[in-house]
């Protein structure tokens, strides 16, 4: 970890000068886990331009993502010790990618909580493992696995092309459109009054998506995307 830990100090200190040229522009993101969920997670982080440190306690993955990561590390973060040896106190985001291993998951996220690390996700197996995360005071608790569950059910049982449920109730629905609100401008197809529904983007067939107005009409065969509460938006997209 050695000569890991010299070329970060030296990319420290030019991030710090970066820094005070961009106050408040930080996009380094520590990974910690480098699993399925969090290997997926870190390259498409790299992929979008992120500073991304991958960790792991097994070499084999760590030597695997080493290439593709800006950073990667073989280390065991259940020891807050070796968390500020890399640094990841200095990161303003990270994320626990480990799931099978709850109580690693717990420690270091924990540890991670008492470096002062402002903005924490935290992958969880189960909505108990989830608690646990939530009253250590993790920002943002994952549950992969369960949400991919309830999303796929979704597409299984209706007429939905995709789904996307928020904390709140609320839900962004890929549909084909339904007749009722086919062939007059929405504004006066009025289903946002009768079905508590906004329609908010329009895909005709080999055209990309644009955005809705009041004044677009629909027409039959048009993919649309909705939002609304969770029940309106379900009970809209089951419309024939």
């Amino acid at each position: 970890m050695g000569n890991y830990l010299r070329s970060l100090r030296r990319r420290r200190r030019k991030r710090l000068a970066d820094q005070y040229a961009q106050p408040g522009h930080d996009q380094r993101v520590a990974v910690i886990g480098l699993g399925r969920f969090g290997s997926s997670l870190a390259h498409e982080l790299t992929r979008r331009g992120w500073d991304v440190l991958g960790i792991d306690t097994d070499a084999h993955l760590v030597q695997q993502h080493s290439d593709t990561l800006t950073h990667a590390a073989v280390a065991d973060c259940t020891d807050p010790e070796v968390l500020r040896q890399l640094g990841v106190h200095e990161f303003s985001r990270a994320v626990v990618g480990i799931g099978t291993d709850i109580e690693a998951s717990i420690l270091i996220s924990s540890n991670l909580l008492e470096a002062g690390v402002p903005n924490i996700w935290a992958k969880a197996i189960s909505r108990q493992h989830g608690q646990i995360l939530e009253r250590l005071g993790v920002h943002h608790v994952v549950l992969p696995e369960h949400e991919m569950g309830e999303r796929v059910a979704h597409l299984v049982t209706g007429r939905m092309l995709d789904f996307i449920e928020f904390d709140d109730d609320y839900a962004l629905v890929k549909t084909v459109v339904p007749d009722i609100a086919t062939g007059v401008p929405l504004g006066q197809s009025r289903v946002r009054s009768k079905y508590g529904i906004t329609v908010v983007g329009i895909k005709r067939p080999g055209q990309d998506f644009t955005h809705a107005t009041a004044e677009t009409v629909v027409e039959r065969g048009d993919v649309i995307i909705v939002t609304g509460k969770t029940q309106a938006v379900e009970a809209f997209a089951e419309l024939s």
